[in-house]
């Protein structure tokens, strides 16, 4: 295959196929909308701060092959650090609980079975209730499929699979969870290892994945927005092909060797392919950075119970706070906000509320689409019936919520089915 294979759109999911392509010799070109690679996934200068930060924080487990994968083709395997172990450390504002989850390496899940190690107030066989989350069917919801303990799922289960699915998990997909759990939990510790983009998430897989791109010959197109696609209709199954691409100045014509991966958000997809089936419900994320240097005892990443915020990372003169499933923060003003989280920061490492150190506000009203059973059920599949067209994309069905790590697993499967259709 040497033909062109043009990728619209520079998220991850985009460049992982990109790279794959390239890897392998195949000329590519890689569309971007927007003056930046990355979508989702990237870094920029906050004249607020003064400082670089990530539009959000991205966690990254050691069992994440695909992810893995990645940043060592490009390059890019020292961006990516965390502790030796499976540890999770938590704190209770409500009570100022401290406690760390301690996992096994092996797939024996001996931590369970040693009160120091698993979640405060919880019982060995409480964690058996994860159990049916493993054969839940499409159609069921984390509530339907498994009756978990009040003590574990506050403060284990619910921060983590709210992160995980950024949809609250009563309603979140339990076919979904399921499937994290499968490669997170079944294998033990050593896949949940948390791995933390310490220089940020361009040093660790946007602008590594750029040089490498121009290393291999491939064309980078920034600023160039796709408006339409000429699709053969007429033609029959095995024929039907795309015949152009339209960025603004008209149809320019692709070769019938050449191919199309589109990596583009959900809306924007079914925009462009008629007669596609996409999610259509979203859930923001809301991101707080504060400028303060983190205490030399704080954790890398700590989850918080009982408050607003959630996750805290801390960075070289920055903390930084996740919170998921955010719709319902969206229409509180940035400096409320704020206040409210930096409180609970402040109050969770152990720093003075005041005075407030410099602050930024993220909300990403559509971070993700909403990981419900019903949603999870419109995700299409990456093939479309014009046979050199594949799309790509964390919302796309590769059986993972939206996740870095399903997004890169679904630009390299795109990349392989067009290796498989035009070869």
């Amino acid at each position: 295959m040497a033909a062109t294979v043009h990728v619209i759109g520079a998220g991850v999911a985009g460049l992982a196929a990109a790279v794959r392509f390239a890897s392998r010799g195949v000329p590519v070109v890689l569309h971007e909308a927007a003056p930046q690679a990355g979508g989702r996934c990237r870094s920029y200068f906050d004249p607020q701060l003064d400082a670089m930060i990530d539009n959000g924080n991205h966690l990254v487990l050691s069992g994440n092959r695909a992810t893995l994968d990645f940043v060592r083709t490009i390059g890019a395997e020292g961006a990516l650090s965390g502790p030796d172990g499976a540890d999770f450390a938590f704190v209770d504002l409500k009570t100022d609980e401290r406690w760390t989850v301690r996992l096994s390496e092996g797939r024996l899940p001996l931590w369970i079975f040693d009160s120091k190690r698993r979640v405060p107030g919880t019982r060995w066989r409480d964690y058996l209730s994860l159990a049916p989350l493993l054969t839940a069917r499409p159609h069921q919801s984390m509530t339907d499929a498994m009756r978990c303990p009040p003590a574990l799922y506050e403060r284990l289960i619910r921060p983590l699979f709210l992160a995980v699915l950024n949809t609250e998990p009563t309603d979140g997909s339990a076919q979904l969870a399921g499937a994290v759990i499968r490669e997170t939990l079944v294998p033990g510790g050593r896949a949940c290892h948390p791995l933390i983009a310490v220089h940020g998430l361009d040093a660790a897989f946007i602008s590594p994945a750029l040089d490498y791109l121009a290393n291999h010959g491939a064309q980078v197109r920034l600023q160039s927005r796709l408006r339409a696609l000429d699709l053969d209709e007429t033609a029959g199954p095995a024929k039907r092909r795309v015949r152009g691409l339209d960025f603004g100045k008209g149809f320019e014509p692709i070769g019938e060797d050449e191919a199309v991966i589109l990596a583009l958000p959900p809306n924007v997809t079914a925009g462009l392919v008629p007669e596609l089936t996409v999610p259509n419900e979203y859930r923001a994320i809301v991101n707080a950075h504060f400028q303060v240097t983190p205490p030399a005892d704080c954790p890398p990443m700590l989850g918080v119970i009982n408050s607003l915020t959630e996750w805290i990372f801390a960075f070289e003169g920055r903390l930084s706070v996740t919170i998921s499933g955010a719709d319902r923060l969206l229409d509180e003003t940035r400096e409320s906000l704020a206040a409210k989280i930096w409180a609970e920061v402040a109050a969770a490492v152990k720093l003075p509320v005041e005075p407030m150190p410099r602050w930024q506000i993220v909300r990403e009203k559509r971070a993700t689409f909403a990981a419900t059973p019903a949603q999870n059920a419109l995700r299409p599949a990456p093939q479309t019936r014009w046979h050199n067209l594949m799309l790509a994309g964390d919302w796309i069905d590769n059986g993972l919520p939206a996740t870095i790590e399903g997004a890169i697993r679904s630009g390299n499967r795109a990349a392989d089915l067009l290796f498989e259709v035009i070869d």
